[in-house]
């Protein structure tokens, strides 16, 4: 749910990076944040408690265009990643443009990668949202690990519609813009044909 600024000229769009507990959401966010130009970017917020932590920054990207004069501002969010912070993740999907889900490469991580994309549609569904209809991407993080899963594997189990998938080492940046890019595309076409 885009919120324009008439004031400002902007569209601010809401991007949610999604997964399940240290996974590399907080990894991609803080590579993105340092790599973006100071004049860019707003700050970035930690809401951290005793017990889990969601990061939250803005910025504005100059190649991405603008529609019908407008800039956009992505407001990019990630959600804590143990499921038993479900009431966190909702309020977090509230008003979301687009969706990264970060499924954490790892041979031993694959039934929770099944179980947060399983809690995400849920939550979706929950807040009024068609996973089918929403932008989405996957990014298959840490794909340098020796114990990484087959890559085809992955992509079967997580990614039947066959939405945009990168693969990626958030660590290094692999794959960390190419993924932000796609799920940025498919937002702003998503608001160009609604206006």
């Amino acid at each position: 749910m885009s919120f324009i600024n008439y004031a400002s000229r902007e569209i601010n769009c809401k991007i949610v990076y999604y997964g399940p507990g240290l996974c590399g959401k907080t990894t991609n966010l803080q590579y993105i944040y340092n790599k973006t130009a100071e004049g860019s970017k707003g700050k970035m917020i930690s809401l951290a408690t005793e017990t889990e932590r969601t990061l939250f920054f803005d910025f504005l990207p100059l190649a991405l265009g603008e529609i019908r004069g407008f800039k956009t501002r992505f407001h990019l969010y990630t959600v804590p990643g143990q499921v038993f912070y479900d009431a966190s993740r909702k309020l977090i999907l509230k008003g979301v443009d687009g969706v990264v889900f970060v499924a954490d490469s790892q041979e031993e991580r694959f039934d929770a990668n099944i179980e947060s994309l399983e809690n995400l549609r849920d939550n979706l569904e929950e807040q009024g949202f068609d996973m089918e209809k929403i932008p989405f991407v996957i990014q298959y993080n840490k794909r340098d690990l020796p114990n990484a899963s087959d890559l085809a594997e992955l992509s079967k189990e997580l990614n039947p519609r066959n939405v945009p998938e990168y693969e990626a080492c958030a660590t290094s940046g692999e794959g960390v813009f190419e993924t932000l890019k796609a799920v940025a595309k498919l937002v702003l076409n998503d608001l160009k044909k609604g206006t």
